[in-house]
């Protein structure tokens, strides 16, 4: 098993922020931050309260927004993304 990568907590927020979104798939933030779903989701469970993160796995549990497969959705940016 790969070790976990160190990340500061405003990364951490903005993981945390990306994967909310509903609009921005896991690749992205992969490509972003070099992490899988998996990661994101013990990133996820750590972060928030269990009913939130209850709530937010059952929302994006198969939706088709954020599981992309094109090259498009590393290309998506959030009105509060920098650069």
């Amino acid at each position: 098993m790969k070790p976990q990568k160190e990340f500061s907590q405003d990364q951490i927020d903005r993981i945390v922020e990306m994967a909310w979104e509903d609009r921005t798939p896991f690749e992205a933030i992969e490509h972003q931050f070099g992490i899988k779903e998996a990661q994101v989701r013990k990133i996820m469970r750590s972060e928030m309260k269990r009913t939130s993160f209850t709530m937010w796995r059952e929302r994006v549990s198969g939706r088709k927004t954020k599981h992309s497969t094109t090259s498009e959705a590393l290309r998506f940016k959030s009105q509060n993304q920098k650069g």
